[in-house]
């Protein structure tokens, strides 16, 4: 297996987070009360999946590494499973699967944060590029679960005052 670098590294655990973050928006959107934000879980699903593949294709053309970062984003998947079995568990409420979305796809964006950071200070252009429009992507992700997390807490401060 070829050694990583650092930035290496730090692609193989972005690309496992977009495989990850696929599934966890799609569990999300099964969960009781996810109504209201099913259809923005679908596009994140979607941009996930997209970032996956821009980020493929760019592993792709890294010769002698692509296999050794490959395996490590298949890690960093599991991992992530892992984690939201964890969180998650037997849950079925839409508010703790975006509570849980929160701190994925936070952890996403301050990856991404750093790709861009190192690929900028090794001149890595073409990694810098994809981390950049990546980023744009990350921040949506957050504000988006944060919009639902805050309307479903409204809805269930609502239910409570009225029970």
């Amino acid at each position: 297996m070829a050694d990583l670098t650092p930035l290496d590294e730090k692609l193989a655990e972005v690309l496992g987070l977009a495989q990850a973050a696929q599934h966890a928006t799609k569990r999300v959107a099964r969960m009781k009360g996810a109504e209201d934000v099913q259809d923005d879980l679908r596009r994140m699903t979607e941009e996930a999946a997209e970032t996956e593949r821009k980020t493929d294709a760019l592993v792709d053309g890294l010769e002698g590494r692509k296999t050794a970062i490959r395996d490590k984003a298949r890690e960093t998947k599991q991992e992530a499973g892992e984690m939201e079995e964890a969180y998650l568990g037997d849950e079925v409420e839409a508010l703790d699967g975006l509570e849980f979305l929160s701190m994925t796809e936070a952890g996403e964006l301050c990856h991404w944060e750093i790709v861009e950071t190192m690929a900028g200070k090794l001149a890595e252009q073409d990694v810098q590029r994809l981390a950049t429009e990546v980023l744009q992507v990350q921040r949506g992700h957050v504000e988006t679960v944060r919009q639902g997390y805050l309307a479903l807490a409204v809805e269930e401060a609502k239910e409570q005052a009225a029970a």
